[in-house]
């Protein structure tokens, strides 16, 4: 298997979220919390009884991916990336609309994601792979993912 194993990378992106900050913009804002997650990821936020780190954490993840597929704000709808976790299994994204189109236009064909939150701060790393050998495969959809668990 001979050439540059980074080939495969489309983009990398990260993003720090200072959690007290995101709390406060989501006690500003009333229904941010519905334009920024998909149901699924709220129920799974608010199984935690404070529903704000989880959030952050889901909110980083979808600015790296922003950054990691190379586009800015306004690109897609945040809630076009979601973060879905089954059971003990880690934790994977799973586009929609225009982040899906995006995504595909890109050739990713896999993506790698880190998530971690302390009280104060929430982080993601999201690396978007493509196909080194030039061959195309579809992103994952939302029907490929098992259903996410409370």
């Amino acid at each position: 298997m001979g050439g540059d194993p980074l080939a495969a990378v489309v983009g990398i992106g990260i993003d720090v979220v200072d959690v007290d900050r995101f709390r406060r913009v989501l006690d500003r804002r009333a229904h941010l919390a519905d334009r920024l997650f998909t149901a699924s990821e709220q129920v799974y936020a608010r199984a935690a009884g404070d529903a704000v780190p989880r959030m952050s954490t889901r909110f980083a993840a979808k600015e790296a991916t922003m950054k990691a597929l190379g586009v800015g704000l306004g690109a897609f709808r945040f809630a076009d990336v979601e973060v879905v976790r089954s059971g003990l299994d880690a934790p994977v994204l799973v586009l929609h609309g225009a982040a899906l189109a995006l995504a595909r236009r890109a050739e990713v064909v896999r993506w790698h994601l880190s998530l971690s939150h302390t009280h104060e701060v929430a982080m993601a790393i999201v690396v978007a792979v493509g196909d080194a050998a030039g061959g195309r495969a579809a992103v994952p959809d939302r029907d490929a993912v098992p259903a996410a668990r409370p």
